[in-house]
């Protein structure tokens, strides 16, 4: 079931990115959405020297992000020769790709295997990296968080954080015409009572935040925060518009800091896009067939994975769908964190709604060539335990559960040139260690970037105005065809 926490409103640190695009009211649209797209003013993304043909063939990103910690082993990893305590009760299944197996889990992604490449040899040492939010922290940022505690529970979201690379990328490729950069649904990302953390645009500040969803795309959504008040018409928000950019072309402050002509430039992109639709009519799932619905599946992960889709071809730059089950939470109501039970949840719950949601997401962006110019990423913070019931991060497991296992486990990229039919790395034959292509989750984020035609390595200032680089991982360029 779908939890959503409760929405914000306005906070010490300023409006939110969703309550700036709540139209209707003369104060708020005025005074807050040329901050809310200022970004469009930024500096363009440094290149790297000799850039490979990759470089640049991505215009978006698509993240599935399984928070939680899938098991490995039981999705996508399998170990049908090792002991009965590591291999677990399913069976390993072909694929269309000779040499590549799956669980049985996961029948219909292994039809389309011949698509993408699987990631067999993620890994990191833990340093206070163990549990779930400052493993999404990393994941997200490309950063280790600076503050953990032994447990690995980190503060809540601060504005020193630093940025989620979709925050990055928002900035870095300012979007062509009236659609949102950057979006997060269903939810943030959670663990316990940490919201969110890893998830913002951090010291960047709120314009780059993601316009997150609080719905559940499995129901009918409600669009208004796209849409404009009933009472307030075109013309009449033209009307406010025209009259707002001569009063605060009047502040003699503002006047300071931003051109006339930059500040132009941000009324009329708010403008368009409460005015334009595209936004709105790209969250309108009623526009598809019942036939696409189904194949995605009625859940609220695969609804989901269709409005991703549906928000890459409307122009967004970086969609992030995360698991919709909370980090730790029961795993009888599909969260990944299966300590007490691994077996029956996966067969009976994960397992189906991944499969379907995931193959149809592939079979469908290929199918409509949107993977020409888009990169697919589908991860989780950590795999889990290649033995049966053992405790590797001081938590307790059942019999049949699987703990915390950040020591090797398992990715899957497609698409924007990623060579297909792939797999790249491998773990041993316990699923405990990468015997060969090691990938820490940095230098997936550095891929992401390079992908884009950022270059990973660029200089950036923290909080502190320090020099940092955008992210310490090295582009996988051998992933690349």
């Amino acid at each position: 079931m779908l939890t959503i926490p409760g929405r914000p409103v306005r906070t010490c640190e300023g409006w939110s990115r969703r309550e700036l695009l709540r139209v209707g009211g003369a104060g708020l649209l005025g005074l807050n959405l040329p901050e809310f797209l200022s970004w469009k003013a930024n500096a363009a993304a440094g290149k790297v020297e000799s850039p490979g043909k990759a470089f640049g063939g991505a215009k978006s990103v698509v993240m599935l992000f399984l928070q939680g910690g899938p098991s490995h082993i039981d999705i996508w990893d399998p170990k049908p020769n090792a002991p009965s305590n590591i291999r677990g009760e399913f069976k390993a299944i072909p694929t269309r790709v000779d040499g590549i197996q799956v669980s049985e889990t996961m029948p219909m992604l292994a039809e389309q295997m011949d698509k993408v490449t699987l990631i067999r040899s993620m890994s990191y040492t833990p340093v206070g990296l163990f549990n779930h939010t400052a493993a999404m922290y990393q994941m997200m940022t490309g950063y280790p968080p600076d503050k953990v505690s032994p447990s690995g529970q980190l503060e809540p979201p601060s504005p020193r954080d630093f940025p989620h690379m979709g925050a990055w990328i928002s900035k870095f490729k300012p979007m062509d015409g009236p659609m949102l950069p950057f979006v997060e649904m269903p939810r943030p990302l959670q663990e316990s009572n940490v919201i969110g953390k890893g998830g913002t645009a951090g010291f960047l500040g709120k314009a780059y935040d993601p316009y997150r969803l609080y719905q559940d795309p499995n129901k009918e959504l409600k669009l208004d925060d796209l849409s404009l008040r009933a009472d307030v018409s075109p013309e009449r928000l033209k009307d406010r518009f025209a009259l707002l950019k001569g009063i605060n072309g009047s502040m003699a402050e503002l006047e300071k800091t931003v051109s006339s002509y930059a500040l132009t430039e941000y009324y009329e992109k708010a403008y368009d896009l409460v005015l334009s639709g595209k936004a709105r009519d790209a969250f309108d799932l009623t526009k598809e067939p019942d036939k696409i619905r189904e194949r995605y599946g009625r859940t609220t992960f695969g609804q989901g994975a269709l409005l991703c889709r549906r928000l890459i071809e409307a122009g967004t730059r970086f969609v992030q769908l995360n698991w919709n089950s909370v980090a730790n939470g029961d795993p009888e109501t599909t969260a990944w964190d299966t300590h007490a039970a691994n077996f029956g949840p996966l067969k009976n719950l994960h397992c189906p709604v991944l499969d379907r949601s995931l193959s149809a997401f592939i079979e469908d962006m290929d199918q409509r060539g949107l993977f020409k110019d888009t990169l697919l990423v589908v991860t989780g913070e950590f795999g889990r335990s290649p033995r049966l019931g053992v405790s590797t991060s001081g938590n307790v497991n059942s019999p049949d559960g699987r703990d915390h296992w950040p020591y090797c486990y398992t990715a899957l990229i497609a698409g924007a040139g990623i060579k297909r039919g792939v797999m790249y790395g491998k773990s041993d034959d316990q699923g405990s260690s990468p015997v060969d292509s090691p990938v820490h989750p940095t230098d997936l984020v550095a891929t992401i970037y390079y992908a884009l035609g950022i270059n990973p390595a660029m200089e950036v200032l923290n909080d502190l105005k320090q020099p940092r680089e955008l992210v310490k991982g090295d582009p996988l360029l051998k992933m690349f065809g």
